[in-house]
């Protein structure tokens, strides 16, 4: 089920209306209109193709999955695609959906992959800032790529307090556990899917901004300005994080090798004292005659050795932090 709506003059005339009826106001210089399609069909894109004048390779995008962000310019029309991220902290896991444009003098088509784009966060926007919608498509466009942004930022946003939580592991008594291991390992994963979401929108705003006047009135460049700095904010802070969670994951490998040095050392060091008692008893167990043979002070001798050397190779392995 398409939605619909329509501009007149600045002022939000009517939604919900067919789809069949946007040709009727498309002639109107004093009309936007906005119409969004989820999950439309190669003959659904077929039909708005005529009526707008789509370029085929724009409707072949639209139709194409995992579509690279990027903003086409063509003769008559713009083509956008874009991801919008949700981050799930329980499973560490980025959730994106993609959505597309068409961006034409004063008709914008969205269309959704899935219902999992939220449209609706889109359109309380618009409707948060309805005295924008003089400035026609331009106004549209800005309300979903703020949508857009500030969902990335949200989502860098919880990602950042998961590897502060993951800082803190790294000064526990307890050895890191598979669970950090793999929560460690879900968090790269999504940093950097994130990235790659969030890298081309530099360009795609950039775009936006260096065609003063085409596609974009003047009086809502710096709505847009604001827009690309919340990218570059983005951008940044997902490079840090990327930076951080190698060097957690680092410091895991490094203190899981400390941690088996140090084990070693220490079965090494009582190794060591247990061959004491073991060469001397196997000395005194020859079948030959030796001193003390058959003596009560033979045994007493061998037990003050045992007790004496073993007590020194302690003392000696404590002094060098080995036990």
């Amino acid at each position: 089920m398409a939605r619909t709506r329509l501009y007149r003059n600045g002022v939000l005339e009517e939604e919900d209306f067919p789809v069949e009826e946007v040709s009727d106001h498309m002639g109107d210089p004093s009309a936007v209109v906005w119409f969004d399609m989820c999950a439309p069909t190669e003959e659904d894109l077929a039909q708005i193709s005529e009526e707008l004048g789509l370029h085929e390779l724009a409707v072949e995008d639209a139709l194409t999955h995992r579509q690279r962000p990027k903003l086409d310019v063509y003769d008559s029309h713009m083509f956008l695609s874009v991801y919008a991220g949700a981050f799930d902290q329980e499973a560490g896991r980025l959730d994106v959906a993609e959505a597309s444009a068409f961006v034409t003098g004063n008709v914008l088509v969205t269309v959704r992959k899935s219902e999992e784009f939220a449209i609706d966060e889109v359109v309380r926007r618009w409707d948060s800032s309805a005295g924008l919608a003089r400035y026609g498509v331009a106004y549209l466009l800005h309300g979903l790529l703020d949508y857009v942004v500030d969902s990335h930022f949200d989502a860098v946003e919880a990602m950042d307090e998961q590897v502060e939580a993951l800082e803190e592991t790294l000064f526990e008594e307890r050895p890191i556990g598979p669970a950090e291991q793999r929560r460690t390992y879900e968090m790269r994963k999504s940093l950097a899917l994130l990235r790659r979401i969030v890298m081309p929108m530099r360009e795609v705003v950039n775009t936006l901004l260096r065609r003063n006047g085409e596609f974009v009135d003047g009086a809502m460049l710096p709505y847009f300005q604001d827009v690309y700095d919340h990218v570059l904010r983005v951008t940044e802070w997902t490079d840090s994080l990327r930076d951080l969670i190698a060097n957690i994951r680092e410091a895991h490998l490094t203190m899981q090798g400390n941690r088996l040095n140090l084990i070693m050392k220490r079965v090494t060091g009582w190794a060591a004292i247990i061959a004491v008692p073991t060469m001397i008893t196997g000395f005194y167990g020859q079948n030959l005659p030796f001193p003390g043979f058959e003596r009560a002070w033979g045994f007493w001798v061998s037990t003050f050795l045992i007790v004496l050397v073993s007590a020194l190779l302690y003392r000696s392995f404590r002094r060098r932090d080995w036990l």
